[in-house]
């Protein structure tokens, strides 16, 4: 896909903003609705395409194939589980034209050697299906049930006394905001409600659930009448170098209260913020499919057909012996292998944590984890990071 700097994604978004009235145009009649509602995860919506090339119908061309085989890769890892990725090598030949029901124009801009613009691609369902059924890729195809999201931004007097104006209350909530909107919500596998945060919510209810008080989850749920609802609170640290993030409240799967960190990318407050809420939508996506996904508890061991099921509570190397995970860690410096290891010893019920060799960019780690490979993939996804199942083991990596 040619989205590929801060400030070419910038100017889409900035397009994108003054064609408040989009042209549409598609290859049949209303094509961004043609999926039914049961296939709607089949349609890549608003995906932004950008391009340069010699003159502007070049630059269409090449903003329109590339966008097409980058919304196919994006449909990809939408279905399938993060422990499965690593197989979508196989999927690399495919042709995303071919699986292409139909199209939309949203918004476009061009000139005579570029081109801006934001698409709709709806999939044909059954082709799909029967790409990653060929490669024997596990994958979902139902979405949840929809979820209610409450964006609430925060910031203490000490962070907005050393922060500028655009994180101040009204510019940080609007950028938080606009951040989920941005999304592809309604197709996603786990489809989202934005909701204001209503001012019936008391600032006491918002700060305990920060804090993870989920006792608080009745009076969150009866103000939105919901029973999924979620509370995504953004709000940056004093240092002016993070922004803390709070998922806090039930999803389609169970309750939730995840508390990660993001860099801030200078001082861009909407570029990082972005960034979370993708992020974010990616892990609720991610725990649906942990227990949804064809194999049930077996999601690790969907990855490797040919691999006998392990021992409750016990892992399986491959090899027919069950017994603590070895893992194969890849980063790309120490600050960052120093991070991982420290969320790896403080997620929840990994023991044993013992670190066998280390090099300048890989290492080796073995643990122990009750609750089985699945689990642990869905644990560590909350935190933004990725274990997958792969020909020479397991391997663990950032987002």
């Amino acid at each position: 896909m040619a989205v590929g700097s801060r400030q070419g994604r910038h100017r889409w978004q900035l397009a994108a903003a003054v064609v408040a009235l989009a042209i549409t145009s598609a290859v049949g009649p209303e094509a961004a609705h043609a999926a039914s509602d049961g296939d709607r995860i089949f349609t890549i919506g608003n995906y932004p395409l950008e391009a340069r090339a010699g003159n502007a119908v070049a630059a269409k061309e090449k903003a329109l194939a590339d966008g097409q085989q980058a919304a196919l890769r994006s449909l990809l890892k939408r279905l399938v589980p993060v422990t499965a990725y690593r197989r979508l090598a196989a999927l690399k030949g495919a042709h995303a034209g071919a699986l292409i029901e139909s199209f939309a124009v949203r918004s476009e801009r061009n000139s005579s050697t570029e081109y801006i613009a934001s698409y709709d691609f709806v999939f044909s369902p059954e082709p799909v299906r029967q790409l990653l059924e060929r490669e024997g890729i596990p994958y979902l195809d139902r979405q949840a049930p929809t979820v209610t999201v409450v964006p609430a931004y925060r910031i203490s007097p000490e962070a907005a006394a050393q922060m500028p104006q655009t994180f101040a209350s009204a510019a940080g909530s609007d950028a938080w905001l606009y951040a989920w909107k941005a999304l592809d919500l309604g197709n996603s596998l786990t489809p989202v409600s934005l909701q204001p945060l209503k001012r019936e919510i008391h600032a006491d209810t918002l700060r305990h659930l920060a804090e993870g008080d989920l006792s608080q989850l009745g009076a969150l749920g009866q103000e939105y009448r919901s029973e999924t609802v979620i509370l995504a609170i953004l709000e940056p640290e004093a240092d002016r170098k993070k922004l803390k993030v709070v998922l806090a409240g039930r999803d389609a799967v169970q309750p939730i209260y995840l508390k990660r960190m993001y860099r801030l990318d200078g001082l861009d407050l909407a570029y990082t913020a972005e960034f979370a809420a993708g992020i974010s939508l990616a892990i609720l996506e991610g725990r649906w499919k942990a227990i949804n996904v064809k194999g049930g508890e077996q999601i690790a061991a969907a990855s490797q057909p040919d691999a006998p099921p392990a021992a409750p509570g016990r892992f399986d190397q491959g090899n027919g012996e069950a017994g603590p995970l070895t893992i194969a860690v890849a980063f790309r410096g120490m600050e960052e292998w120093q991070a991982i290891s420290r969320q790896l010893a403080h997620t929840p019920e990994v023991a044993g944590l013992e670190v066998l060799g280390l090099s300048a960019r890989r290492a080796r780690v073995t643990l122990s984890y009750p609750s089985g490979p699945q689990h642990l993939a869905l644990a560590l996804a909350q935190q933004g990071l990725i274990l997958e199942s792969t020909r020479e083991g397991w391997l663990l990596s950032r987002r």
